[in-house]
C-alpha cells in the first residue's frame, strides 16, 4: 500500500467520507508520517509544511492549531480503530454472523484486528503516543467504544455464559481479560518487537489457547 493509498483508507475511516483539498491530503499525509516518527510534541509546523511542500502558512488556512491537525489526522482513524482496535467495520465484520463458540469468536477478533494493525502502523504509533497527553483523544476512544462496540460484545458474552461454554464471570471482566491480552499480543508484535521471529500463526493459536483456558467454566 503507498502513502497516498493509505491517507485515503484514514479518509474514508469514519462513518462518513470526508473530503480533502489536494493540499490538504499532503498536509496529512505529511504529518502522519512525521508525528508517528517523531511524537506530536517534538514535531514542528514547518517541518510538516516542508514534507507536504507547502507553505507553512498553508498549514494554518486549513488548520487553526497543530492540535486541530492532530485530531483531524486520528479522529478519522478513530471510528475505525477505537479501543482496543475496535470500531464499525470491525463490529460488523466480526458480529455480524453468530459465533458458534468463544473460541471462533476470538480468532475473528485476533485475525481482524491483526490484519488491520498491520496496514496502519503509523496510526497505531500516533494513538499510542498521544492518547495520554490529548484528553479528546481519549474521550473519543472512551464514547465510541461504550456507544458501539461494548453492547455487541457483552450480548455475546453473555450468551456463551448461558450457555454454560464460558465461565460465569461479569461480563465487563471477560471482555477486559480478552481486550487486554489480544492489545498486548499485537503491540509486541508491531511495536515493541517487530524484528523477532514471528510465527504468527502459531502465536495466535497460542493466544487464543491461553484466553480459552482462562475462561473455561469450573468442571
Amino acid at each position: 500500500m503507498d502513502k497516498q493509498e493509505y491517507l485515503q483508507q484514514l479518509i474514508n475511516a469514519g462513518e462518513e467520507e470526508i473530503e480533502l483539498t489536494p493540499k490538504q491530503a499532503k498536509i496529512l499525509e505529511a504529518a502522519i508520517e512525521i508525528f508517528a516518527e517523531k511524537g506530536y510534541a517534538a514535531t514542528s509546523t514547518s517541518e510538516i509544511a516542508k514534507k507536504a511542500g507547502v507553505a507553512e502558512g498553508t498549514i494554518f488556512r486549513h488548520y487553526k492549531t497543530k492540535k486541530e491537525l492532530l485530531i483531524s489526522i486520528v479522529t478519522p482513524g478513530i471510528i475505525k480503530l477505537t479501543v482496543p482496535f475496535f470500531a464499525n467495520q470491525f463490529v460488523s465484520e466480526v458480529f455480524k454472523e453468530k459465533s458458534e463458540s468463544y473460541e471462533q469468536l476470538l480468532r475473528k477478533i485476533i485475525r481482524n484486528r491483526f490484519e488491520f494493525v498491520q496496514k496502519n502502523i503509523p496510526l497505531l504509533k500516533i494513538i499510542l503516543q498521544e492518547m495520554a497527553f490529548h484528553e479528546e483523544l481519549k474521550q473519543s476512544f472512551q464514547n465510541i467504544f461504550i456507544k458501539k462496540i461494548f453492547p455487541k460484545f457483552d450480548e455475546a458474552v453473555t450468551q456463551f455464559k448461558k450457555d454454560g461454554l464460558i465461565v460465569d464471570y461479569p461480563s465487563s471482566t471477560i471482555i477486559r481479560f480478552t481486550m487486554t491480552t489480544i492489545i498486548g499480543f499485537i503491540i509486541t508484535r508491531f511495536l515493541i518487537l517487530p524484528e523477532a521471529e514471528w510465527d504468527d500463526e502459531e502465536e495466535i493459536d497460542r493466544t487464543i489457547r491461553m484466553l480459552m483456558h482462562g475462561i473455561q467454566p469450573d468442571s
